[in-house]
């Protein structure tokens, strides 16, 4: 239970630092690009768009898994619905006022959002509890058709990509693939992969650690 809460705020700080990179207005990574152009489109609100999206790969994993844990998949949807209400409040009403016109202040403010962002993803995934619905769509279909969890994880940003374009293009809407994008795409992945393996080393510290001292009292 602990760890399932733990990774229930997590997936809100996330949400606060997707939330950050949105209002940057420098361009997002190619997933967030979707959702932004989505939503201009249909003038939903992009927390909405980013749970609904969500909620289609979570549908899609739990048809491709053979063991049905819906209590598994019960915590990813509530942590899923809590992600897109942050992301709105968080977005609409706390920076909704807000206008940065500097530009440089923009670029730090969304590499501090892709940090937070990062970070906390790679301790959730660390933590094993309530993975993300696409990862583990994409981690799925790996394992039954023996291609690579990456090949899957890029299908998806360039069908992404494409999308956001394609509805910019289409309905004369903002760009949002632009230079966030691309530091998205050189740091984001190694931000993840740096926290995650932090986080599992210091568990691994933590379970020695524990096992000497009973070792040690008996």
């Amino acid at each position: 239970m602990k760890k399932v809460i733990q990774s229930i705020l997590l997936y809100i700080v996330s949400a606060i630092g997707i939330s950050l990179t949105l209002k940057a207005d420098v361009g997002v990574s190619s997933f967030n690009a979707m959702n932004l152009s989505i939503s201009a489109w249909t003038s939903i609100k992009v927390g909405t768009i980013t749970f609904v999206v969500n909620l289609i790969f979570l549908i899609g994993y739990i048809c491709l898994c053979d063991k049905k844990d819906f209590r598994k998949f019960t915590l990813m949807l509530i942590s899923m619905l809590f992600f897109g209400m942050v992301i709105n409040f968080f977005l609409y009403t706390i920076l909704g006022t807000i206008h940065i016109e500097n530009y440089l202040v923009r670029v730090v403010l969304f590499i501090f959002g892709m940090i937070l962002a990062g970070g906390t993803t790679g301790i959730i995934l660390s933590l094993d509890i309530i993975p993300f619905p696409i990862e583990s769509f994409c981690l799925r279909i790996a394992e039954l058709t023996k291609r690579t969890f990456s090949l899957y994880r890029y299908s998806i940003d360039l069908f992404s990509i494409i999308v956001s374009i394609t509805i910019s293009l289409l309905y004369n809407l903002p760009i949002n693939i632009r230079e966030g994008t691309i530091i998205s795409f050189l740091f984001l992945s190694g931000i993840i992969s740096y926290t995650r393996l932090k986080c599992e080393n210091y568990q691994l510290r933590t379970k020695k650690s524990i096992k000497n001292k009973t070792d040690y009292k008996i």
